[in-house]
């Protein structure tokens, strides 16, 4: 396999370039360690890697490694890939557009509207909690969440929302709704349902209407039941007992409203730049999506990091809201300061994950965009 870089960078301020204020929140762009961080692929733990640097601060692409291992075609910089939990920013959207147009009470259980769908012994959930990780809802429990070989074995099974809720709530209700955070795909399964309920359409029907076409997203969809992945920016891998098993082709069932969605770099852009602007949702629910709640996290004791749609991270001074994905073969994230400054999207073929629960590379390529 042949090792490759391809990189372009517009500087962030030229002479005759009026730079707005905002653009004063982020650092130029550093082309040299955007470069270093995607560098050295293909290599055994990650295969290739885009990464999209936008916004009024500067802007810079760049891919590396190969889309297949066995062609060593290179990575395409414009080709779809899952986005795993990125998925989670769509649903809360939906939600919270939903309650915006007060067919949805953000402060009544989620019980009033789905009805038999928890366990008649689970407290009342209020529907804000399923979308800061706050609902106190259990794991899903699926070997698909741990067991690579399990997943190769049933990548084309298909599931139904109920019966990926059902493997979680055979457990007991682990808090009291709002008081801790502990970040599971259960709740946004079960936001997933509401939105359903609520329209009275499918989930992906529900994305499309309301998010991808008015934003004229033409790539960003959930797949369904078919498994294929369009043009994809690189073949997924996973390391299954020492070796490499293509995934590119996979149901997405399980995750679906956690983590089902296509997409590509270019309309990740469009979406989180339409998202923070405002275009999506109007201030009151602007607020909820950067509010993160005054609570510690179950896992470690730290503080929240989530929000009602997404996450905030702080990395050599600069703060941006977003999110991460992953799914197998594939880990994605698209972030973005709140003045659009700095905008970034990446997707990388990582074929394991480091004990910090994202691939080094991915925090590489996080490193390089704040510095």
């Amino acid at each position: 396999m042949r090792k490759t870089i391809i990189a372009t960078m517009t500087a962030a301020a030229v002479a005759l370039t009026a730079i707005p204020a905002n653009a004063a929140t982020v650092p130029p762009v550093n082309e040299d360690a955007l470069k270093a961080a995607i560098s050295g692929l293909p290599s055994p733990d990650t295969t290739g890697a885009l990464v999209r640097i936008t916004g009024s601060g500067g802007q810079w692409s760049g891919v590396s490694g190969v889309s297949d291992i066995t062609t060593n075609a290179p990575v395409n910089p414009n080709g779809s890939f899952r986005i795993g939990s990125v998925t989670k920013v769509f649903t809360a959207v939906l939600v919270l557009r939903l309650a915006q147009e007060r067919k949805i009470d953000l402060n009544q259980p989620v019980q009033r509207y789905l009805p038999g769908v928890l366990p008649a012994d689970y407290p009342p959930i209020p529907v804000y909690t399923l979308l800061d990780h706050t609902s106190g809802l259990p794991h899903i429990d699926i070997p698909e969440m741990a067991d690579p070989q399990w997943v190769s074995d049933h990548r084309f099974d298909s599931w139904s929302p109920s019966q990926v809720l059902a493997t979680a709530t055979k457990h007991p209700h682990e808090f009291t709704p709002g008081s801790a955070q502990k970040y599971s795909n259960t709740s946004y399964i079960v936001a997933g349902l509401l939105v359903e309920k609520v329209t009275g359409h499918s989930y992906a029907r529900a994305v499309r209407e309301r998010i991808t076409d008015p934003l004229g997203l033409c790539h960003t969809y959930y797949p369904g039941n078919d498994p294929r992945l369009p043009n994809p920016a690189a073949r997924g891998y996973v390391t299954v007992n020492g070796k490499l098993v293509d995934m590119t082709e996979m149901n997405q069932s399980i995750p679906w409203a956690a983590g089902g969605i296509i997409s590509t770099a270019e309309e990740l852009d469009k979406f989180i730049t339409a998202l923070l602007g405002g275009r999506l949702l109007g201030p009151a629910m602007m607020d909820r999506l950067f509010t993160v709640p005054n609570v510690e996290t179950v896992n470690n004791g730290g503080p929240a990091m989530y929000s009602q749609g997404l996450q905030t991270i702080t990395l050599n001074g600069v703060t941006m809201w977003g999110k991460t994905g992953s799914r197998y073969g594939y880990s994605s994230g698209v972030f973005a300061t709140r003045d659009l400054a700095r905008k970034a999207v990446y997707s990388v073929n990582a074929t394991t994950k480091s004990t910090e629960g994202q691939p080094k590379i991915v925090l590489r390529i996080a490193d390089a965009a704040t510095r």
